[in-house]
């Protein structure tokens, strides 16, 4: 089956260690030859600036990952640059479509001609914050909990503009709330239902509700902090969450946001694209062909947005 996988942090670890090898290196959750074996369709690479870096060089490190992302990813002979719905339709049999995404809007400061850059380099979806506060938004994990700047206004309303997904995880409450109500094209590329994990970078009923009436799309992730509030979590806990986000709604409007080479600690039995398989055999045993199909690739893609204009 076709995969759609919403989140990845492979360019971050390609940035700190040059020598990884995207091809089949064991450093790495997601490889080429991983995507090839597992049926992997879509892969979206997040632009990730880690807090070590100094702000005056966050822009510097988000080209440097825009230029890992052309220069190490895409050379590979099956991998295929997304930036359009037709592109993903166009892909032909063993190819691999690669998405690029921005984790945050750290690295643009206050400057819009920034933001607009990543754009025109191919960005497809922008989330507004990382954890912790820029000046677009407060995280997840700020404890001011404050929501959308002026300058975030501004952000969001470019995004409407140019037809880029505006992704909310991260976002702190406040943050989400005034953000929903501006963006046209939101989506959580990697968030789980807070009603079964209370982490604060889950979202909570009301807010998957709110989601998914703004005909967005919710990544639900294998980051075991916000899959269980135990040491561990299991395949079983994905499908709780996947129950959970359905039961409001949201049978079409549910993908997959894996947040690979992102994380430490491992889902039992999933621990790399490669065991992708495990969790498939789960979904195929207890749901319809049909909604699978639309969790693992078709309804990421179905929600991807038509640009108003190419650039």
């Amino acid at each position: 089956m076709n995969i759609f996988d919403a989140h990845c942090d492979v360019l971050m670890k390609m940035y700190i260690d040059p020598d990884i090898s995207f091809l089949d290196s064991d450093k790495l959750h997601i490889t080429k030859q991983g995507l090839l074996e597992e049926g992997g369709k879509v892969q979206c690479f997040a632009i990730y600036i880690p807090e070590k870096v100094h702000p005056d060089m966050r822009f510097q490190a988000a080209l440097a990952m825009v230029d890992i992302f052309h220069e190490k990813i895409l050379s590979e002979p099956e991998m295929k640059f997304i930036k359009t719905k037709a592109d993903i339709d166009s892909l032909k049999e063993r190819e691999i479509g690669a998405l690029l995404t921005l984790e945050g809007c750290d690295c643009i400061g206050n400057d819009l001609l920034k933001l607009k850059t990543l754009l025109h380099l191919g960005v497809s979806s922008v989330g507004l914050t990382w954890n912790y506060a820029n000046l677009v938004a407060d995280g997840a994990l700020e404890s001011r909990g404050g929501g959308l700047t002026q300058f975030g206004t501004e952000v969001v309303n470019l995004l409407n503009e140019k037809s880029i997904w505006c992704d909310l995880s991260h976002l702190s409450e406040a943050g989400f709330w005034d953000t929903i109500k501006r963006a046209e094209f939101p989506i959580a590329s990697h968030s789980n239902a807070h009603h079964l994990c209370s982490h604060p970078r889950n979202l909570k009923d009301s807010q998957i509700k709110a989601l998914l009436q703004k005909n967005g799309v919710i990544g639900v992730t294998f980051v075991p902090q916000f899959l269980s509030n135990r040491d561990s979590s299991s395949i079983k806990d994905i499908l709780k969450h996947i129950d959970h986000i359905c039961s409001l709604g949201g049978e079409r409007q549910i993908g997959l946001g894996s947040d690979f080479d992102g994380i430490e600690h491992m889902v039992e039995n999933l621990t790399s694209y490669k065991d992708y398989h495990n969790f498939i055999n789960e979904l195929n045993r207890l749901y319809s062909s049909e909604f699978v199909k639309g969790l693992l690739f078709g309804n990421f893609t179905r929600n991807f947005p038509v640009k108003k204009e190419r650039f």
